[in-house]
């Protein structure tokens, strides 16, 4: 199978991550596509030209990096990081989500900063920006465990390395000293390390 990626994007890295901590990334192939440039492989694959694109052997194509994660989740050996226990599934679900809306605001913010400034929106970066930190307070209050790894505890990890990655001005950290030891002891784990964002 064909992984389409970029090695800056949030959203491949949670697939990437998965990847790595389900074992299948000897079964896969990670084709660097540039989104931006309508690649055609990428065409081809995800009409809308989004990454990441998931091509399985038989043609199959998933995108949306939830909907990914989930196929390798399903596809690997390695411990489920989507329980079936549909009870904890949804609480993995919800937690995957909230942290999905961060980097959700964050690529916003970073794809609104790349406009010429005098059409940039304020009104809008101040709205993503309040949604963001409201979601982090919310991360934050949720008491987010690096033990035992699942997909919301993956995407909060992403999310918040994103942030120093691309907003290294806006400040997490400060009054989040769970979110801050969350991200310390997910960098350690070689998934996210092999996968850091360039």
């Amino acid at each position: 199978m064909r992984l389409f990626i970029a090695s800056a994007s949030p959203f491949v890295r949670k697939c990437r991550i998965v990847a790595r901590e389900k074992g299948v990334l000897d079964q896969m192939e990670e084709v660097a596509a540039d989104p931006y440039a309508n690649d055609p492989e990428l065409v081809a694959a995800n009409p809308i030209a989004q990454i990441p694109a998931l091509v399985l052997d038989d043609g199959t194509v998933f995108t949306d990096s939830p909907v990914i994660a989930a196929v390798l989740d399903d596809l690997g050996a390695a411990g489920r990081l989507i329980p079936h226990n549909s009870e904890k599934a949804w609480e993995v679900r919800r937690l995957e989500t909230l942290a999905n809306g961060v980097l959700e605001m964050a690529v916003k913010l970073v794809l609104e900063g790349r406009r010429p400034e005098n059409e940039r929106s304020p009104t809008w970066i101040k709205r993503w920006t309040d949604n963001m930190g409201r979601a982090l307070d919310a991360l934050e209050a949720w008491d987010v465990q690096a033990d035992p790894l699942d997909m919301g505890v993956i995407t909060t990890g992403v999310a918040l390395t994103y942030l120093d990655f691309r907003h290294p001005n806006y400040d997490w950290k400060t009054g989040r000293p769970g979110l801050v030891a969350l991200q310390k002891a997910l960098e350690q784990r070689q998934s996210f390390k092999e996968t850091y964002p360039k």
